[in-house]
């Protein structure tokens, strides 16, 4: 299955790179799955996507769980919390 990452703000800033196209390895089927992946990449991917850092994701334009499952063709992105003032 092949998907598109998206990076905003500073997780697009820590990690250097906006988009990304990548082909999801068999058992890869939820954004939760994705962000476990890119973790296992180990270094900058796995400091800026931690489960210690507050982080937003969302399939297809919308906002998600990590238990939202994957499609084929999907896009999943990540980015900081948004806060008001």
């Amino acid at each position: 299955m092949k998907i598109t990452l998206r990076f905003f703000a500073s997780v697009r800033e820590a990690l250097g790179v906006s988009t990304e196209s990548v082909t999801l390895p068999e058992g890869v089927a939820t954004v939760g799955a994705v962000r476990e992946l890119l973790i296992a990449r180990g270094g900058v991917w796995a400091e800026t996507l931690s489960h210690k850092r507050a982080l937003r994701m969302a399939f297809n334009h919308v906002m998600c769980e990590p238990e939202t499952v994957v499609l084929d063709g999907g896009e999943v992105a990540f980015f900081p919390p948004v806060t008001g003032g």
